[in-house]
């Protein structure tokens, strides 16, 4: 059926993002926490703890998003190349 296929696509590019927003939200903490040091004058602080929050977040993230496609994996019937369920 063709909705089936484009149902697995959107899948795949739905989770084909998550290694990005994990780079994502550890760059954007570290450039806050960064920024943080430079108006504050509280140099290294604001870098690691921006690392942290960014790392735990973005791991956090991962983790959800993965449960969530495992879960939806599960339900969706099995298909062969003749697309007939097994």
């Amino acid at each position: 059926m063709p909705g089936d296929d484009s149902k697995q696509r959107a899948g795949w590019v739905k989770l084909s993002g998550i290694g990005i927003e994990l780079a994502a939200a550890v760059a954007g903490f570290t450039l806050l926490g960064t920024w943080w040091d430079r108006h504050h004058g509280t140099a290294p602080w604001g870098l690691l703890i921006g690392l942290g929050l960014g790392l735990v977040g973005g791991v956090y993230n991962l983790i959800r998003q993965s449960l969530v496609a495992s879960k939806e994996a599960g339900r969706s019937p099995q298909t062969t190349n003749d697309d007939e369920p097994r």
